[in-house]
């Protein structure tokens, strides 16, 4: 029985590749030393609490939940909850209240530009400080990265929103995903042969506007006791993020998702949308009939790149 917590603190947005060795080095050490592996996170963004603009998401909670257990089942999430009677705490009182009290930390690891505690005050020097008065180590993880730069989420963000996947993938270890509900929409789709799942609600970075191979996993009711998401893989597919300059000029941009070879009902379902690969950028067509001869060769692209994939076992998602 561990006698004390290993805790990696930080926001983990992504669980990229830089997460994912701070997470494996985090549960090696913890068996080592006979502790417990937490992950401290924080929901939601400190920035949306403080005042600043919270950066694009690239995994809410759940998800993020459900990628450590997946890397590393030993670890443990703990999800503070952000708000402003957190924010106004001291540094002093983070590390004893909740380091301390809370998850009878013995060992923290935070990266180099961790800050904590009422108006940033806290950084590395400060919780060491603390640690050795509280009784508890601390340690800065290592930086891991390629040969552009260190792994890490703004950089996710900014391939994302370029319509780069690949390099987005690189720094993720998996292609980046869109989460929302099934919602009804015009039903255009359908008059040109070519239904879509609309999807709503959608909380995670956008990618630049344009038509995407994608695979698509369908999302159950969140584990009760970890609340991580739970996900099957469900259909293969093309889909169009954008404003739909052709059918509906001024509209807010959408998610539309065409499902290869299914014909189910999904309206209120909850769908998790990989996109592998950005197929062209948004176009405006003169009229329906070019409109619904691109989407055919859109369609015919889609396949040829969800060909190249091995389907995930039955029950299982596809990343």
């Amino acid at each position: 029985m561990p006698i004390g917590r290993l805790v990696a603190i930080g926001n983990f947005d992504g669980i990229h590749l830089g997460h994912q060795a701070v997470l494996a080095d985090a549960a090696r050490d913890a068996h080592a030393r006979g502790l417990e592996p937490i992950v401290l996170t924080f929901d939601p963004h400190p920035a949306a609490v403080i005042g600043r603009a919270a950066p694009p998401m690239l995994t809410p909670l759940s998800r993020k939940i459900e990628l450590v257990q997946r890397l590393q089942p030993d670890v443990r999430v703990v999800a503070q909850t952000f708000d402003h009677a957190f924010a106004a705490q001291s540094p002093e009182a983070f590390a004893e209240e909740v380091l301390v009290k809370q998850l009878a930390t013995r060992l923290a690891v935070v990266g180099k530009n961790f800050r904590f505690g009422r108006g940033r005050a806290g950084d590395f020097e400060v919780l060491r400080a603390l640690g050795d008065r509280l009784g508890f180590e601390t340690r800065s993880h290592a930086l891991v990265g390629d040969a552009l730069g260190t792994f890490s989420s703004t950089r996710a963000r900014e391939a994302i929103a370029s319509g780069d996947l690949d390099a987005a993938s690189a720094i993720l270890g998996r292609p980046h995903a869109l989460t929302g509900l099934v919602a009804r929409g015009d039903q255009r789709g359908r008059t040109i042969g070519f239904p879509t799942a609309n999807l709503a609600g959608s909380c995670e970075a956008l990618p630049s506007f344009g038509v995407y191979a994608v695979v698509v996993d369908r999302l159950g009711e969140d584990d009760p006791v970890s609340h991580a998401a739970r996900a099957a893989a469900l259909a293969t597919g093309v889909a169009n993020i954008g404003v739909r300059p052709t059918v509906k000029e001024g509209a807010p941009p959408a998610i539309e998702v065409h499902l290869f070879d299914f014909d189910g009902d999904l309206y209120g379902a909850r769908l998790r949308v990989h996109l592998l690969a950005r197929l062209r950028g948004e176009q405006r067509f003169p009229g329906l009939d070019a409109l619904r001869a691109q989407i055919a060769k859109d369609a015919a692209a889609a396949r040829e790149v969800v060909l190249r994939l091995s389907p995930p076992s039955p029950g299982e998602p596809w990343w």
